[in-house]
């Protein structure tokens, strides 16, 4: 009886180390399919098809679209919404969740609506953003284009999509992982957003390096000031062709200034 009684508290401890024992991967993308769903149910009506949500660090850019990128080996395909990690830690909660929710209208546009050519946002998705909560703008800030090739987006005060990160927050949401090492562009963007004016009930006000205990003694962010450009390093390249990437993964070469687009995730080619 004691031997199997140690072999039960054994066990016991077994179980809690392993539920106590850090599973990155799990916990991550745990949380983006949560707030996935959540927003699905809130802005969407509960109609987005799933999809397959990944992590990708693409140069100047939060997040992108790609219809029908994965399939299984059953021939089964589905959507993907990727996410940048780069911007997690530098940018409030709300401005995260802002990228994932203009990416679900772009997933809403591809199975319900018409997208526009190629990486074009056009009047249908900018309709579908302001109608949840969200304003185009190819600034992200008031006054900027509503529709065009590269486009941002600022939340409305009062709107369902304020609305829908407030009831996700009393819930409790969080981001557990953060990169350690953000460039200096995606703290100016940070320190930019206008979600830095939101209130904290709503996941704004400040980044997450700022409000979560222990982050400032991990995250490495180069300090800029509000408003500064960022200069770049420029390349040097010898040859008179250089490669270029497109969000989801194409690479091509070419010579310098090429405007080309990919014909699957409808994202430009950026210089490398």
């Amino acid at each position: 009886m004691l031997k199997m009684t140690a072999l039960v508290a054994e066990s016991v401890q077994s179980q809690l180390g392993l539920q106590m024992r850090a599973v990155p991967t799990r916990e991550t993308y745990a949380e983006m399919q949560r707030a996935y769903e959540h927003f699905n149910g809130e802005l969407f009506a509960g109609e987005l098809p799933e999809c397959l949500i990944t992590l990708q660090r693409e140069k100047h850019t939060c997040g992108y679209f790609s219809p029908k990128r994965f399939a299984r080996a059953d021939g089964v395909t589905t959507d993907e919404i990727a996410m940048n990690p780069a911007y997690f830690a530098v940018v409030p909660l709300v401005e995260t969740m802002q990228t994932l929710v203009h990416e679900m209208c772009h997933l809403w546009q591809h199975n319900f609506g018409r997208p526009g050519r190629m990486r074009y946002h056009n009047e249908e998705w900018a309709s579908k953003m302001q109608s949840i909560g969200l304003m185009p703008s190819s600034t992200g800030k008031p006054g900027g284009k509503r529709t065009g090739d590269v486009m941002a987006d600022y939340a409305l005060e009062g709107g369902p999509f304020l609305a829908a990160c407030s009831s996700l927050l009393t819930g409790r949401f969080t981001i557990s992982w953060y990169d350690r090492f953000p460039a200096r562009e995606h703290v100016t963007f940070g320190a930019e957003s206008m979600a830095m004016t939101l209130p904290a009930a709503v996941g704004g006000g400040s980044a997450p390096l700022a409000n979560v205990p222990g982050l400032a003694n991990v995250v490495q962010a180069p300090s800029v000031d509000a408003g500064a450009e960022v200069s770049l390093p420029a390349t040097q390249n010898r040859s008179n062709r250089i490669k270029y990437a497109c969000p989801c993964g194409h690479q091509v070469w070419g010579k310098p200034k090429l405007n080309i687009f990919c014909g699957e995730c409808r994202g430009a080619f950026e210089a490398q």
